[in-house]
């Protein structure tokens, strides 16, 4: 097996690409950071190299593995917090990373360049535009505990109609003579304020938590 300078050069472009975007994660202080994808990426730049050394048919099973592998990578950043999934875009970012490292590996350097900056561009500009959107509504769940009462359920219903907020789920319990009610609720945050301030406001309501 003939070692040429070009596999070289493609393995340290690869350390380079994952570099640059493992950069931007480790910056943002995600579980898979800065050496996490460079490793990824050259591995899957070698892997690649490999394939073509191998005789015929080996490129198709290699790179199968590569994706197969890379899977495993990317499920284990997944977790559960709270009633959230976090670390979906840490396993895209691993998925995404192998592929420009097969590119690399694959000599097709324009193609890499191109994708790797959309993914750059995505990664370092799109946290602002998602930040904006969240500020145009937010998600909250109200815990309000009062005596029990069909009446005061009702107005604190209606409170949430008249602070134009959505109520997407609600249940309730009852504890001695108290009802504990609990609304998932979407809306403005302005509207969230405004209706935190007659929850304050309101005698009747002995606890509330949002």
């Amino acid at each position: 097996m003939t070692f040429l300078p070009e596999d070289a050069l493609r393995l340290v472009l690869a350390v380079l690409v994952g570099g640059l975007i493992g950069f931007e994660r480790e910056y943002r202080d995600k579980a898979a950071g800065f050496r996490t994808y460079i490793l990824i990426c050259t591995g899957a730049a070698l892997f690649t190299l490999l394939s073509f050394r191998l005789g015929e048919g080996a490129d198709v099973r290699i790179a199968t593995g590569i994706v197969t592998g890379v899977g495993f990578l990317g499920a284990g950043a997944i977790m559960r917090e709270g009633g959230k999934v976090a670390g979906i875009t840490t396993a895209a970012g691993i998925w995404l990373t192998a592929a420009l490292g097969m590119g690399v590996g694959g000599g097709q350097y324009a193609l890499v360049a191109v994708a790797a900056t959309l993914v750059l561009i995505v990664l370092w500009l799109f946290p602002y535009i998602s930040h904006r959107i969240k500020t145009l509504t937010d998600e909250k769940t109200y815990t309000v505990t009062c005596a029990v009462s069909n009446k005061k359920l009702a107005e604190l219903q209606a409170q949430f109609a008249k602070c134009d907020l959505t109520v997407k789920g609600f249940q309730r319990a009852k504890k001695d003579d108290q009802m504990i009610c609990t609304w998932d609720v979407t809306g403005k945050p302005a509207c969230h304020e405004a209706l935190v301030k007659r929850l304050f406001d309101d005698p009747q309501v002995n606890e509330f938590h949002c």
